[in-house]
């Protein structure tokens, strides 16, 4: 059951009630002060050490990838983030040494950055090179960020679609495709370029790749339909965007020209995802459509938003604080014995299908949730 109600007009949610005590004497938006079994620390140790656990892949198949694909890359930047703000460093050692075999028996395991989903990978050697300096790490992390803008060559970009080149006439990345994921597989390699390097390209890279997807994509509710042929508001599909945006203004100038475009998007995103938290913290595997299924991915990614949100003082903490903690407090209930998340969205094509939408299956244990579980935790003890 949704907790919004429309009277005369106007939505009256519970969580715009001021902020009431909670079990344990805790304030309703409250983001410091946890029960136990949901403190940020034990919860992202756990995930984490169940990350470094996990080989290559993770999705269940006998036989190692041949390459590591996009939600091992989140998980493996959430539990990089996790053991920096939580001042685990035996836990980044090993992260980090997860890393050392891809520079030489592994090597085959780097994807090749030639689209959205492989490029993203960059963000992981970045991470480690912001916490140990270390040049191999910024020398390859740059370069899946540089060949997102590296127009190919010859016979290779005879095969790119006339709208792609007009895309990338306007500045635009040639992996621009415009459905809604790529708002974070395209500019979070870039924000993390801009960590490590402190060139502006990349921010501008990144900003102007945010605002022709907010002007494309989102919708006068704020939210955002999966592709512009696929009229759906699939839960982590925007959650993608939400995590994105999070991400970028994180790093974004309070003076950057594009700044105020982002955060009006974010902030109308955030204000529409209000109307849709159920009962219990989560958002739906569609965000409008109550006959869906609770998702734990999408609530993780929107919990991270307004997190972020709150404590960066973009949002309003008496009313975005008890829906962020309310998140929380859901999600981790999704967490089963083995630190593996469950009622996670499998990966999902768009498609102008309702009913396929609603047919996802279910997972345990894949990163697509684990990682915003990571981000969640981080962004918590930040």
């Amino acid at each position: 059951m949704r907790t919004t109600f429309l009277i005369s007009g106007l939505f009256v949610s519970a969580v715009l009630a001021p902020a009431q005590p909670s079990s344990g004497g805790m304030a309703s938006n409250d983001l410091v002060h946890w029960p136990k079994d949901c403190a940020p620390q034990e919860i992202g140790k756990r995930v984490a050490e169940r990350f470094i656990a996990s080989p290559h892949g993770n999705f269940g198949r006998s036989a190692p990838p041949r390459s590591i694909i996009y939600p091992e890359t989140c998980a493996w930047y959430g539990a990089l983030t996790f053991a920096k703000v939580s001042g685990d460093k035996d836990l980044t050692a090993r992260l980090i040494q997860r890393f050392e075999p891809l520079f030489g028996e592994e090597s085959k395991l780097v994807p090749k950055p030639s689209n959205v989903d492989s490029t993203v990978f960059g963000s992981v050697p970045l991470e480690i090179y912001l916490q140990t300096k270390e040049q191999k790490y910024l020398d390859l992390g740059k370069s899946f960020a540089d060949k997102q803008w590296e127009t190919p060559e010859g016979a290779a970009k005879e095969k790119l679609k006339p709208e792609v080149l007009g895309w990338v006439d306007r500045g635009l990345s040639w992996h621009t495709r415009f459905w809604i994921d790529d708002m974070f597989m395209i500019t979070m390699v870039e924000s993390q370029a801009y960590r490590a390097t402190g060139d502006a390209k990349y921010l501008d890279r990144a900003a102007l790749e945010m605002v022709a997807y907010l002007d494309e994509l989102q919708q006068t509710s704020g939210l955002f339909h999966h592709a512009p042929d696929v009229p759906f508001f699939w839960g982590r599909g925007d959650g993608w965007v939400a995590a994105g945006m999070s991400e970028l203004l994180r790093s974004l100038p309070e003076d950057h020209p594009k700044r105020g475009r982002i955060m009006a998007g974010y902030r109308k995103m955030m204000a529409a995802l209000l109307q849709y938290q159920d009962a219990d913290g989560m958002w739906h595997q569609l965000i409008d459509k109550p006959q869906a299924w609770p998702e734990t991915s999408c609530t993780g990614m929107f919990t991270f938003a307004m997190i972020t949100g709150v404590k960066n003082g973009w949002l309003e903490g008496k009313t975005y604080g008890p829906v962020a903690r309310k998140g929380w407090l859901g999600l981790t209930k999704y967490i089963d014995g083995n630190a593996d998340v469950r009622e996670v969205c499998e990966g999902t094509n768009k498609k102008n299908d309702l009913q396929y939408y609603l047919d996802r299956g279910r997972r345990v244990g894949d990163m697509h949730g684990q990682a915003p579980v990571l981000w969640c935790a981080t962004a918590l003890l930040r």
